[in-house]
């Protein structure tokens, strides 16, 4: 009986530091073999830090990364030919056209003549550049950049692909289309592992872990994080919606609170319990007729809950040094 499969990618207190900086500070997860695998989180959670090593672009400080069987502390470059890596600024050539950018891609990684018309094709039908193969790729528009860059990223066919954020500043259309390309990859059974600071789109993914200042906060597919908040979270519609986070901010009942638009979200104990309680103490607080009700979570709620909790505790460790 021959166990599970290995792993595409296995981290083991993987740590990057910069001087005092700890980028990533321990990540220990793994990768399933085509699985849609998000890191989320903002801006500083480590994501591009963490996507950088596993292409051997920066050797970890500390722990290792296992990619393909390859270790990334001391074996680097093995997995370089299996694995693709598009930045949040791809290599892309402006003064050569869509069509030289793929030649020369495809040169540099040593794909064979008789095979790259066949894939060409196929990445021409995934990106719907054909009609663009003579543009020059400085002409083409932020969401067609970033369809070359994904299709020069994918012309060696690789099993791992590393997608640092790639709809970032993405027209709607272009976004949909990327993603459409992401999913049609892991279909054919390629590992993708995308960072995003979206959390609309960390729910298209099979799974995610949600970083925040180097460190793991959660690791779980979406539906099942969300569900973490199930009968927990109220939606607050209320005059002054700031005033009125403040105020719930302070209220017993409520672990954190954040303004989403005109509204208020808030996690407590038991929303169906609590509505009644912290609507009579908005009007009482002098809120005009507040409507408090239960809400589905989503998974940026997910994230401000994991968020407000990790630094609750990093407050009760600086008190209790």
């Amino acid at each position: 009986m021959t166990g599970s499969p290995e792993p595409a990618v296995r981290l083991t207190g993987l740590l990057r530091r910069f001087g005092d900086l700890s980028a990533v500070d321990g990540l220990t997860l793994s990768v399933d073999r085509g699985e849609l695998f998000g890191l989320v989180g903002p801006d500083g959670a480590g994501k591009t830090t963490t996507l950088r090593m596993l292409a051997g672009v920066l050797s970890p400080t500390g722990g290792d990364a296992i990619v393909l069987g390859h270790s990334m502390l001391s074996d680097p470059e093995g997995a370089k030919s299996e694995v693709a890596y598009m930045s949040q600024r791809f290599g892309l050539y402006t003064d050569l056209t869509v069509r030289e950018n793929l030649d020369f891609y495809a040169d540099l990684y040593s794909v064979p003549k008789p095979e790259r018309a066949t894939r060409l094709e196929r990445l021409f039908h995934f990106s719907g550049l054909e009609p663009f193969q003579d543009r020059l790729a400085g002409k083409l528009s932020g969401g067609m950049k970033q369809k070359l860059g994904l299709s020069c990223a994918l012309i060696h066919q690789p099993q791992l692909l590393l997608l640092d954020e790639p709809t970032f500043g993405v027209d709607p259309i272009s976004r949909r289309d990327l993603w459409l390309i992401v999913h049609e990859m892991v279909a054919q059974g390629v590992t993708v592992i995308v960072s995003t600071a979206y959390m609309d789109e960390a729910e298209r993914l099979d799974r995610v872990a949600l970083l925040y200042e180097g460190r793991l906060l959660a690791l779980d597919q979406p539906r099942v994080l969300q569900s973490s908040l199930a009968n927990r979270l109220l939606a607050v519609r209320v005059d002054r919606a700031r005033e009125a986070r403040a105020y719930l901010a302070g209220h017993p009942a409520v672990n954190w609170s954040a303004v989403f638009g005109d509204r208020v979200h808030a996690v407590v104990a038991d929303a169906t319990r609590e509505a009644p309680t912290l609507r009579t103490a908005l009007s009482e607080a002098g809120f005009r007729d507040p409507q408090v009700s239960p809400l589905a979570p989503s998974m940026e709620d997910v994230f401000m809950d994991r968020t407000a909790g990790a630094e609750s505790a990093a407050e009760e460790r600086l008190r209790g040094g």
